[in-house]
């Protein structure tokens, strides 16, 4: 399991620009934001025991040694956006000539 080392922070900058801050650790974090708790239940096993802050979503995997946290209204945009991209779907195809007379056959003989 690879250590998470790099505290990311992601806001809206007054432009209206994603503003994205890396700390090397927690120290810089926990003097700028209320600490409310630990994370406990990720499925990250990494993200177990990182702090979670009063006024920011996360922690959150990104990449394999950072852990995110994002201002609700980058988290809600972002979300906005990622659930509206389409995703190419695959169509069954169809079954192979011999699995479909086959099943025909069957049919017949019951």
């Amino acid at each position: 399991m690879a250590k998470k080392d790099t505290f990311r922070i992601v806001t809206r900058g007054q432009n209206g620009q994603l503003r994205i801050k890396d700390y090397d650790n927690a120290e810089p974090l926990l003097k700028m934001h209320i600490q409310v708790g630990v994370e406990d239940c990720s499925t990250d096993l990494a993200l177990r025991g990182m702090p979670i802050f009063r006024g920011l979503i996360g922690p959150m995997p990104e990449g394999k040694n950072v852990i995110r946290y994002e201002s609700p209204d980058v988290f809600e945009s972002l979300t906005k956006e990622w659930s509206a991209t389409k995703t190419k779907r695959r169509r069954r195809t169809a079954k192979p000539d011999h699995l479909t007379s086959d099943a025909s056959a069957d049919d017949a003989s019951a």
